[in-house]
């Protein structure tokens, strides 16, 4: 990281209110160099240091910044439909790969199918697969993770190696407040289908999360062996289903609504994980 670089923009952030498309000079020269970092990952949004996952707010700031410096303007290579009209977009964001040829996606050494959309400042590391998606800004995609049909990874949003995002997974963004923490998905971790992690979760490597659980920093994840309750991270080898807890008595005594929990029904270590299938460990 540059000193200079998070300075010149942590002190654009304080102005930024006099900042415009017309602004040129070294506050859009540093918020162009942070982005393309991030596209080219060599920055993150959030770094794990000491076991402990630390945001960058800076790198976060830079994004922002970047839709002040910015105007809509005609994106190239949309949807073609089959009488051959291309429709383009109109963002302030370039798609990741505007201009690419076959060598340049040889070089970044992802697949992506038609239908998925990155936008620049994502990184994707080699070996990724993309199929119909959309990964927002910020994000991050590592070495062998599929983003699976129609899944939508968030800004800023940390996904690990190895990892499966099944379709229809919503895995949230956040840019705002500044200190925010994003997504994390550690390595080795299954996200199934129509599963919802949002508001900073951190989901621990090797968790194995089952079709159709809704995560959030309010959560209570039960542990069903142990009894112990835990919110804002899944435990690393975790495997988690959706379920309930029961609902306070109403005044009238009668029972109340029961609440949406998540269930830590098992735990795995990798030796295990590394010999089962998915399907058997969501078998509780």
């Amino acid at each position: 990281m540059s000193l200079d670089l998070a300075a010149v923009i942590d002190a654009a952030w304080e102005g930024r209110a006099t900042l415009t498309p017309a602004t040129q000079g070294p506050v859009r020269d540093a918020v162009s160099e942070a982005l393309a970092g991030l596209d080219a990952g060599r920055l993150r949004i959030a770094e794990k240091t000491d076991g402990v996952w630390r945001v960058k707010a800076w790198l976060k700031k830079a994004v922002l910044l970047s839709f002040r410096l910015n105007e809509e303007h005609l994106l190239p290579g949309g949807f073609e439909p089959s009488d051959g009209a291309v429709a383009p977009w109109w963002d302030k964001v370039p798609s990741k790969w505007a201009g690419w040829d076959a060598g340049a996606f040889k070089r970044a050494g992802f697949r992506a199918v038609p239908g998925s959309f990155v936008r620049f400042s994502a990184y994707i590391a080699p070996g990724a697969v993309l199929m119909p998606c959309f990964v927002n800004v910020g994000a991050r995609v590592e070495d062998n993770t599929m983003v699976d049909s129609w899944t939508t990874v968030g800004s800023c949003a940390q996904i690990g190696r190895n990892c499966h995002l099944s379709a229809s997974v919503m895995i949230g963004g956040v840019l705002e407040p500044l200190q925010a923490e994003p997504v994390i998905i550690e390595d080795d971790c299954f996200i199934g289908a129509g599963s919802q992690v949002a508001e900073g979760m951190v989901i621990e490597r090797g968790a194995v999360i089952a079709m159709g659980v809704s995560l959030g920093a309010s959560t209570k994840i039960v542990d069903r062996t142990t009894g112990e309750v835990v919110q804002g991270r899944v435990p690393a080898y975790s495997v988690v289903v959706p379920g309930t807890l029961p609902g306070p008595v109403l005044p009238n005594g009668a029972p109340g609504p029961s609440l949406a929990c998540a269930v830590i029904v098992k735990r795995v270590d990798a030796q295990t994980r590394a010999k089962t299938s998915l399907n058997d460990l969501l078998r509780a």
